[in-house]
């Protein structure tokens, strides 16, 4: 009888250093081994007819689940929403100001510094943070008692990167890349067999930057993503809707993506991130 009240959808697992897991004296347990938390920020918007809005936030969740597995860093979640302007023409897409989402985690920090967590990791897993990320971790480091890394800084020394010597094509949101990391970190919310072929359409000013852009050529790619997938309201014509009917942002179908391209682009994340903490802790002599 008790097996058949139980709420039918209910299949999640409990994991270790999760904190919307934990109890309190698993995290009182927790503080005798670590003070540092990593927040995944992510995004709720469009990914097209294959991937699930929630994509950035699950995507950053789960790799930051992964890497706690292996190191004792506390993952806590905070807001599932990001800055999304430029997909607002999709439905389900939802986007907040920047301030709203440094203020989120300003506070955040500031409840777990209290709780006596010191050390913080920003996982962000949504381009469109990129910029609030790095000035929310600047205002941690200046007005809290914490300090705070951004990951993709923090682990750049110890990330092998892939090979894209012979790369032809823009490969951005909701296409391959992104594709083959969800097919590895949360394969049952992918669905391979709607995707469909991208469709992109630039303004011609930045079609004629894109071969420089994907051969990575640093003033091309700065000014190509200053202008490139902006809201309507800029006026710039490169808002998601303006660029692809299909929402996805680049020349590839999302069916040429592979499970084990995802899980080496995972791995080696996990591993970098792996060697940063304990670049950290031995810096700051700690034997957690």
């Amino acid at each position: 009888m008790a097996a058949a009240q139980t709420n039918p959808l209910w299949k999640e697992a409990k994991i270790k250093n999760y904190l919307p897991h934990m109890t309190v004296p698993e995290v009182e347990s927790f503080l005798e081994r670590s003070d540092m938390v990593i927040i995944p920020i992510g995004a709720l918007e469009q990914h097209s007819s294959h991937l699930p809005i929630g994509t950035d936030f699950i995507n950053g969740v789960e790799l930051c689940k992964l890497i706690a597995q292996e190191r004792e860093v506390l993952v806590a979640p905070v807001l599932m929403a990001g800055q999304s302007p430029y997909h607002m023409a999709f439905p389900g897409t939802i986007s907040l100001s920047a301030e709203t989402i440094v203020k989120v985690h300003m506070e955040t920090v500031e409840s777990l510094v209290q709780n006596g967590f010191k050390r913080f990791i920003f996982m962000n897993s949504h381009g469109g943070n990129r910029a609030i990320t790095t000035f929310l971790v600047d205002q941690i480091n200046q007005k809290t008692a914490a300090v705070a890394v951004d990951f993709s800084v923090a682990v750049s020394p110890f990330l092998k990167p892939e090979n894209t010597k012979n790369t032809t094509s823009l490969d951005r949101h909701a296409g391959v890349s992104e594709t083959c990391d969800s097919l590895y970190l949360m394969p049952s919310l992918v669905e391979i067999e709607r995707a469909t072929d991208p469709g992109m359409k630039l303004p011609k000013h930045l079609e004629k930057m894109l071969p420089e852009v994907i051969k990575e050529e640093p003033t091309a790619k700065l000014l190509f993503l200053s202008e490139a997938l902006k809201a309507e309201e800029t006026g710039k014509k490169t808002s998601t809707i303006e660029m692809t009917k299909t929402g996805v942002w680049g020349d590839l179908n999302p069916k040429q993506a592979t499970l084990e391209r995802g899980e080496e682009r995972v791995s080696k994340m996990v591993a970098a991130c792996r060697g940063f903490i304990d670049k950290w802790n031995e810096l700051t002599q700690q034997t957690i």
